[in-house]
Parts: structure tokens; sequence; C-alpha cells
């Protein structure tokens, strides 16, 4: 994990769309030669977010050893640079779940600067996993509720821009 504090919120039943559940500063040892965040460390914060979404969705027990090996796992990842963040820059990441079945999720991250403009996206896909037979298996009881409620609040803000997005030269 980074050096960002591990992010961790009660579950209230509220749920806002989008999420804001991470907030931090650039660290002098994610800055790169050119000065600014380096391009592994934008997915380091991002990670931050990941974590506190299913600490979220899991409290009370926020910690692994709490779930029972009940977990997720990235299986697919994609990061889009828009703007640089330079040391001491503070940041915060907006967090909705895009989509959603009985296994998987789908999470889009924004990461917004100080003056809450676009600096990244990344979007993640994930797995519910159990560590102990490290085989994929269904999000369990109170976790697919919650996961159910957030879609639900999450649907009304529609599916954005950069979701989706592939790597390409486009030709003209």
């Amino acid at each position: 994990m980074a050096d960002t504090e591990t992010y961790r919120h009660d579950w209230t039943g509220h749920v806002d769309a989008p999420l804001r559940l991470v907030r931090g500063t650039v660290k002098h040892d994610w800055i790169d030669e050119y000065g600014h965040l380096n391009m592994a460390h934008y997915l380091t914060i991002c990670d931050e977010a990941n974590w506190a979404f299913f600490n979220w969705i899991n409290a009370p027990r926020q910690k692994m050893e709490e779930r029972d090996g009940h977990e997720y796992v990235i299986v697919e990842n994609h990061v889009i640079y828009r703007a640089e963040l330079a040391e001491g820059a503070s940041f915060a990441i907006e967090t909705q779940l895009t989509d959603l079945d009985d296994k998987r999720y789908i999470l889009f991250h924004r990461v917004l600067d100080a003056d809450s403009e676009l600096a990244a996206t990344n979007e993640v896909k994930c797995l519910g996993f159990d560590l102990r037979s490290r085989r994929p298996e269904p999000w369990r009881g109170v976790v697919a509720q919650r996961l159910a409620r957030v879609h639900d609040a999450h649907a009304g803000l529609g599916r954005p821009e950069q979701s989706g997005a592939a790597i390409a030269l486009r030709r003209t």
C-alpha cells in the first residue's frame, strides 16, 4: 500500500454519487525525473481508492483478517493521464461503480487536483476471490447487497466518457 493512510469509512447506508473516499498529497518518493507524479503512482493512489471502496462495503470488517479470505482481485486496469500533479499537490479521488454482476464489478476513478480539475482516470475490473481456494467466487451476503445499493445509486451518473476506452492511433 502507499504511504497515504489506509482509508476506512463506516457504512451508514448513505451512498454518495460519486463517492469520495480518498484524499491525499503527492509524496516526494512518487516524483519522477520530469518533476511530476510518476505514471506508476497514479496507480498507487487509485489502488488506495480500490481498497477504500472494498473496506467501506465490508464495514465493519475492514481488515483482511476479518473477512475470512473473501476478497477481490483486479483482473483488468486502464489509466488515462490528463494533467500533471507535482510534489506536495493535493488530490482527491471520485469513485463510481459503473457495472456489476454476481462475481465482478467495474470501478471508475477520477483523480482530481486541488482545483477539482481532472488529472487522470483509472478504470478497474474486480473479481470476487477466495484467498483460501485461490478461485473466483460470487460476492457474499452483505457485500452483494451493498454493491447492488451502490450500483443503483450510481446508475443516474451515466457512463463516464473515458469508460471502456481502448488504446488506438486515430487515423485522420
